[in-house]
């Protein structure tokens, strides 16, 4: 059973964050939003953590305080490894689960990805609609379901 979930809430979507919420209602199992500024959802049963606006802030409340048996959801690959190699599970917006076997990859395609953008390739939209969020939700419940 997961004990906590973290958010590293500056990016993640409400959609996400409302479904979380709710979950963490139903389940009564405790979401932190870990933010450099007060993130909303559409209810108020979670724990809102406000950081100092400075670089990596949230990233490490979120790295010093989370456990294994805790749950985080971000898009920042850097925390996934490091929540990744301290045996913590970690998913993105996307319903990408981080694992040992992929995150190397996952950097490598990020490195990538900004050594393209550099050269001015690349850099589409960021759109995220229920199609991103389906594989979220499928990503989510299965975790959720391996834990029972």
């Amino acid at each position: 059973m997961i004990s906590k979930i973290w958010i590293d809430a500056d990016s993640c979507p409400s959609l996400i964050r409302d479904y979380i919420v709710n979950y963490g209602i139903r389940t009564n199992t405790e979401v932190f939003f870990v933010a450099n500024h007060n993130i909303s959802a559409k209810k108020d049963s979670f724990k809102m953590i406000i950081c100092e606006k400075e670089k990596d802030a949230a990233d490490n409340y979120i790295f010093s305080m989370a456990e294994q048996s805790d749950l985080v959801i971000t898009r920042d690959i850097i925390l996934a490894e490091k929540l990744v190699n301290k045996n913590i599970q970690v998913i993105n917006d996307r319903g990408t689960l981080f694992t040992k076997n992929n995150i190397h990859n996952r950097i490598e395609d990020r490195n990538l990805d900004l050594q393209l953008a550099q050269l001015g390739f690349g850099g589409g939209t960021n759109v995220y609609g229920e199609k991103q969020f389906k594989k979220f939700r499928n990503c989510f419940e299965n975790i959720i379901s391996k834990q029972q």
